[in-house]
């Protein structure tokens, strides 16, 4: 037993030394950083129980024996490390001081040295000046002629005579310089003359450069005195001719003795102001803008044989200069003042262009003039084009082709053709004519709001000459009322035919001036007109037909207005004539075909006037009020209905109450208070129709079916009293037909009739629908069931009541089949 204590003891001892060997291991890779870990670790732990206690023990206990270790190596080394920065701090303040004495030493050795060497410098640079000028003056007493004649050169091209100076460089270099050759100097000097022919080339071409940036500032007065030449000229023109048509007139005045009258001594002073300011002193390009570099600078070019360099690059340049001018200001469209600068600056170059073409010999050509011209033209027509099309403002199209049209005849004037042009004024017309349509649009509108669509009342003659004179109006009848009396139209037909004049007036002033003739500046008028009456008025008057607060007097009073606008076309047609003296019966001639603008404007009214006729009875419908189940009628008919009638008979007043001089009127009103009338009939039957077939009434009496016939009763009394004259016998009691018979075939209760005559042309109940017929009798019959519910409990043994339902009930099978029949044969 004690050997196996002892065996047990030698084994435990063997095992904590072989766990401590472990732990040792594992201390040593974890102080020496050595990685992974991994395996040392995983062998503390495999089959060890309670391992990771005894490690951590172990681990702690070698932790505690390093802090010991590191306190006593700090206690030993704390006395020496104090002394050492005791010692250091002593160090620095000596090194401070030692730093100062140095920088103060080190300075005042360079204040010592400063003097000393700028001293030895000037000393230098003397001896050094003192022997290059004893040098210079040496050779230039050996080479003084050469250098004079070398500074005459620089004088000559100082004074730019730059022809005397290339001939003293002629001189210079073939006599004088020969004679000094083996002096370097010379040597450059030979070298620098073609330097300087160079120079006076850059030179010339300098000034060339700035006599093109002189004409391209210039370029827009040039113009705008060209284009005031032209303007004057035409101007001149203008008042030469209007003297000669009134030279008859002066003749007869001073051969009767008479002095002249204070028309002609009008226009004879504004013929002599006009002439006094064409004769005063008008700035040409000459004497804005100094052409002699120019030519001297061709005049140098050719003496030096490089003629054509020069006019290639003067060519090149005005090009450029060209695509500069050519380009407008993105706001041009906006102002007159922008497009004139534009015409001011394209003129002025051509002016230039044209006077040197003239001045000199060969530097620009006809043909490369006719070149720029052209692709400025295509460059001007496709801005104008652009810019013109912004445009909102006619005053300000018109003020842009009174400037196109100077700036053609002054460019004509100078030999440039500007037949294009005058197309693109063709473009800008159609332009001009939209941008007229919209401000009339405008006028239109206003004249239709301020319009109170009633007749004009005169009081007197003089207002009454006042409408005539402005309206073509002409009616014996009403001329031979008293006063105060009434026109038939409203006051915005004679406004509406000034604003006709108006812009025709305004059309016309862009035709003048194009070179056109009579015939087409008639065909323009023509055309714009008809656009105006078939785009523009005819928009406005369907506008305002459209508009909610137009009433049906309103409508009335347009479809009257219409009509004498229509009548009055003709006259604006002499009125054109009159204009352009071309006779109508003229070929070629356009006439006014926007005539059916008033047509479609009565139609569009008439329309109107039947749908608010249809909705007010949509409304008046809406107010019924049916009690389906009643068992007895009122004895009168509904309330709304009458209100109904009522509003429909004052309604129809307003087309016979016309002004009795106006008997064309009456006929026309007539015709559209027949149709409307008939139509409110149509209307009304059609809706009370639906009211009984309203699929929400589910049921109905036949008290219900008394009352409603006795509204029926109420709608054929209206339409017998002829509410509007001219139906020819009960016409209008047509309207109501279908109603009437329905409800006959209801109040006999005549099925058999019905049902033997129906399909045949002489049934009496004809117009009766079987589908409608089958709708009302199955409402009526449930009626009949929930009323004899309600009356008591025998009620089934009432023999009549039996009686009717299997009436009823045998009548809704035949109705059946008879809407069957039809389904399968439609």
């Amino acid at each position: 037993m004690a050997q196996i204590s002892k065996t047990v003891t030698s084994n435990a001892s063997k095992g904590e030394k072989r766990e401590s060997q472990i732990y040792e291991n594992v201390f040593s890779e974890i102080e020496t950083l050595e990685l992974p870990l991994g395996t040392s670790l995983r062998s503390v732990y495999d089959d060890q129980p309670n391992a990771h206690k005894r490690f951590m023990e172990k681990l702690e206990a070698r932790i505690r024996n390093h802090d010991r270790e590191i306190e006593k190596l700090c206690n030993f080394h704390h006395q020496g490390f104090v002394d050492a920065i005791t010692e250091l701090l002593k160090v620095r303040s000596n090194a401070g001081k030692l730093k100062v004495q140095v920088t103060d030493t080190n300075r005042r050795l360079q204040d010592a040295g400063k003097e000393v060497i700028n001293q030895s410098e000037e000393v230098i640079r003397c001896r050094v000046q003192q022997r290059n000028i004893a040098t210079t003056v040496e050779k230039l007493q050996l080479c003084l002629p050469v250098l004079e004649m070398y500074s005459k050169v620089r004088e000559q091209m100082k004074a730019k005579r730059y022809y005397s100076a290339l001939k003293t460089m002629e001189l210079l270099e073939n006599t004088y310089l020969p004679q000094v050759y083996q002096y370097r100097f010379c040597q450059i000097m030979t070298e620098n003359i073609p330097r300087l022919r160079e120079q006076i080339k850059e030179i010339s071409m300098s000034d060339l450069k700035d006599f093109l940036e002189s004409i391209r500032k210039h370029s827009d007065k040039i113009g705008e005195m060209a284009m005031k030449q032209s303007q004057q000229q035409r101007t001149f023109n203008s008042i030469v001719k209007k003297q000669t048509n009134t030279s008859h007139e002066r003749k007869l005045c001073i051969a009767s003795g008479m002095v002249p009258d204070r028309m002609d001594e009008t226009m004879l002073e504004q013929f002599q102001d006009e002439e006094e300011e064409y004769e005063e002193e008008v700035l040409t390009a000459q004497d804005l803008v100094d052409f002699s570099p120019v030519y001297r600078c061709l005049h140098i070019y050719t003496i030096l044989g490089d003629r054509e360099t020069f006019e290639n690059y003067y060519r090149k340049q005005r090009r450029k200069q060209a695509g500069l001018v050519l380009q407008p200001q993105s706001n041009m469209h906006e102002t007159v003042d922008g497009y004139r600068k534009y015409f001011n600056q394209i003129v002025g170059f051509f002016v230039v262009e044209d006077h040197i073409l003239h001045a000199t010999q060969g530097l620009v050509t006809r043909a490369f003039t006719d070149e720029l011209w052209n692709m400025a033209l295509s460059k001007i027509i496709a801005v104008l084009r652009t810019h013109s099309s912004y445009c909102t403002d006619p005053d300000l199209i018109l003020e842009l082709k009174n400037l196109i049209v100077v700036y053609a005849d002054t460019l004509q004037g100078y030999g440039f053709p500007v037949n294009r042009l005058f197309d693109l004024l063709l473009e800008i017309r159609d332009q001009y004519n939209e941008t007229l349509l919209k401000k009339w649009a405008i006028v239109f509108r206003e004249i239709f709001e301020s319009d109170n669509c009633s007749p004009i009342p005169v009081a007197n003659e003089e207002e009454y000459r006042t409408i005539i004179s402005r309206f073509p109006f002409h009616d014996l009848e009403l001329e031979k009322q008293p006063f105060p009396k009434r026109f038939p139209v409203s006051q915005s037909v004679p406004e509406i035919y000034k604003e006709f004049k108006e812009f025709i007036y305004a059309s016309l002033k862009f035709s003048e001036s194009l070179h056109r003739s009579s015939t087409e500046i008639d065909d323009m008028l023509r055309k714009s007109t008809n656009l105006l009456l078939t785009r523009t008025l005819s928009g406005c008057l369907q506008s305002l037909i459209k508009k909610q607060h137009i009433g049906l007097t309103e409508l009335v009073q347009i479809i009257i207005n219409t009509t004498h606008l229509e009548q009055a076309c003709k006259y604006l047609e002499d009125f054109i004539t009159n204009i352009t003296n071309v006779s109508p019966e003229t070929v070629h001639t356009t006439r006014l075909y926007g005539l059916s603008t008033f047509k479609d404007a009565r139609h569009a009214a008439e329309g109107e006037i039947y749908t608010k006729l249809n909705h007010k009875i949509d409304e008046f419908v809406q107010l019924a009020d049916y009690e389906w189940t009643m068992t007895e009628p009122n004895g009168r008919a509904s309330g709304y209905l009458m209100d109904l009638i009522n509003f429909l008979r004052s309604t129809f007043q307003v087309f016979t109450h016309l002004p009795n001089n106006v008997s064309h009127h009456a006929a026309m009103s007539g015709k559209v208070a027949q149709t409307a009338c008939m139509s409110a009939c149509k209307h009304l039957s059609t809706s009370l129709m639906q009211l009984l077939l309203d699929t929400e009434v589910k049921q109905i009496s036949m008290g219900a079916i008394q009352q409603f016939n006795l509204d029926v009763i109420q709608c054929e009394l209206f339409a017998s009293s002829e509410p509007v004259p001219g139906f020819q016998g009960d016409t209008l009691q047509l309207a109501f037909i279908d109603l009437r018979q329905l409800l006959d075939l209801f109040m006999v209760w005549d099925w058999s009739t019905y049902l033997a005559d129906y399909g045949q042309a002489t049934s009496k109940y004809l117009r009766v629908n079987p589908s409608t017929a089958l709708i009302l009798l199955e409402k009526i019959d449930r009626g009949m069931k929930e009323t004899n519910k309600k009356n008591n409990i025998f009620s089934q043994f009432r023999k009549n009541d039996r009686d009717k339902q299997k009436l009823i009930e045998t009548v809704v099978k035949q109705l059946r089949s008879l809407v069957n029949g039809m389904a399968q044969h439609t």
